[in-house]
């Protein structure tokens, strides 16, 4: 089949470190389609989150505004489905949107966890998604055509089994698709994976997951985990059984004739921490909640035979708020006007060209109250208003061990750094959804932000379970 505009297949994992897939250099873990992936397309060693927890992310990627621009600010934990169901997103413009206008047939299945999961939002036509955002791997809440069943099996071949549907469908059209396949692996919990892929991993040494000494930030989730050999391997088999369901991906869309007409992007929505620095989770596996290159740094993936190159590996910093912007550049598609666009478009950067100003990126992420600013050689973390804010030395000090916060030398780069950061959020955060404003505590958000929104309830959630 042949169309004027390809199709896209946009793979999306969940909690997936940079470091957890043997084309980005672990030889422990075994991801061989995502490394045929890479063979076959562009891999990005620099791409980073706009913030380190899972909703924001999302609405990050798909809208290309930040947290303190869209009112997303921590995971979604009230508002998912029932009665109470609230659209995280109305009003915002998703480049899916602006696909569908244009010709595109655009469907989910997987994770969305951006609220009212029951129906089809921001241009899907079909919707076959999670009921919030994750849980158990098998007979997992699903919503198929509205209504909410226990899907029977193990969740990742699901999501995989449904979106096979739907390429076979789709290879009868003449219209181009846009496939999102929102895995929820490999998120919490690391139990219900293939006992076989589980048992693979009994005798990996796991070196590429140091259990540092407890990190004095670490959460719960740590004393549960860190030095736990059984949650080891089940992120591990996590892993390796998505990235078997990638792989029968990339197998249809070579059965059906689409690879040569299909842009396939691989990417996570945050990264994650499975003993590093001496906690498990992700930004919010530590309060404070951190911004340690393990959490903000994804793989990013792009294949398309024929216009990106094969083999290549990019070192530019790019982020999620530039996805949309290149997304739609890249398919010749209009930006939508008035969005105030924090990114810019790296699509020449995927086709193996040099991009004008790319080696003057700056990146900047936030999660509540905490933001950071990093540049080529240096990062800096900003805890508003008290503190603590840290400072590192990327060049010399990668791994992120010796904060160079308090050094005396460093005081007018801490003024550089800090100026950039407040100027940008002065520039681009919305003042009634500022995420420095609101209450964020890593545990949850409960309904949307702002004052149309503010019906005196809290917009946050402060139990004690997390």
């Amino acid at each position: 089949m042949a169309t004027e505009r390809p199709n896209v297949l946009f793979i999306l994992t969940d909690d997936q470190g940079v470091w957890a897939a043997g084309c980005y250099g672990n030889p422990e873990i075994r991801t061989p389609n995502l490394d045929r992936l890479a063979a076959a397309g562009t891999r990005f060693e620099r791409f980073f989150v706009a913030t380190p927890v899972c909703s924001p992310s999302r609405a990050t990627l798909l809208t290309g505004r930040i947290p303190s621009q869209h009112g997303v600010h921590d995971w979604i934990r009230a508002g998912n489905v029932g009665p109470d169901a609230a659209r995280y997103l109305e009003g915002e413009v998703c480049y899916t949107d602006v696909m569908a206008a244009h010709g595109y047939t655009c469907a989910l299945s997987g994770k969305w966890h951006l609220g009212a999961s029951q129906l089809p939002q921001h241009g899907f036509s079909h919707w076959y998604v999670h009921q919030s955002g994750g849980g158990r791997y098998n007979d997992a809440p699903m919503i198929r055509d509205g209504v909410l069943i226990d899907q029977p099996g193990y969740v990742t071949d699901a999501i995989t089994d449904d979106a096979l549907a739907m390429m076979d469908a789709y290879a009868r059209s003449n219209q181009p698709f846009y496939l999102s396949v929102h895995y929820t692996a490999p998120h919490s919990p690391w139990t219900g994976h293939p006992q076989h892929i589980v048992d693979s991993y009994d005798d990996t040494p796991f070196t590429s997951c140091p259990q540092e000494p407890r990190h004095p930030w670490a959460v719960s989730l740590t004393d549960q985990c860190l030095g736990n050999r059984e949650m080891l391997k089940g992120y591990f088999a996590a892993v390796t059984a998505m990235d078997a369901n990638v792989g029968r991906l990339l197998d249809r869309l070579q059965e059906l004739g689409l690879r040569e007409n299909t842009l396939v992007i691989f990417v996570s929505d945050n990264g994650f921490s499975c003993g590093h620095h001496g906690f498990w989770g992700k930004g919010n596996g530590t309060e404070p909640r951190n911004m340690y290159e393990n959490s903000i740094r994804v793989p990013f993936i792009a294949s398309h035979p024929g216009r990106i190159p094969e083999g290549a590996v990019q070192s530019a910093m790019v982020s999620a708020y530039d996805v949309m912007p290149t997304l739609l550049d890249y398919l010749d598609l209009p930006l939508p006007q008035g969005r105030d666009l924090v990114g810019q478009s790296f699509a020449p950067l995927l086709c193996g060209e040099a991009a004008a100003g790319r080696d003057s990126v700056v990146i900047y992420d936030e999660y509540g109250n905490t933001r950071m600013v990093r540049t080529e050689e240096w990062k800096y973390v900003q805890r508003y208003p008290d503190g603590p804010d840290e400072l590192w030395d990327l060049v010399n000090d990668p791994d992120e061990r010796h904060d160079l916060i308090d050094d005396a030398g460093q005081a007018g780069r801490v003024r550089e750094m800090r100026a950039l950061l407040e100027a940008w959020f002065r520039r681009y955060a919305r003042p009634e959804i500022d995420g420095r404003a609101q209450a964020v505590n890593g545990l949850g958000q409960l309904r949307r932000v702002g004052p149309a929104h503010d019906d005196g309830s809290p917009a946050y959630y402060y139990g004690n379970d997390e």
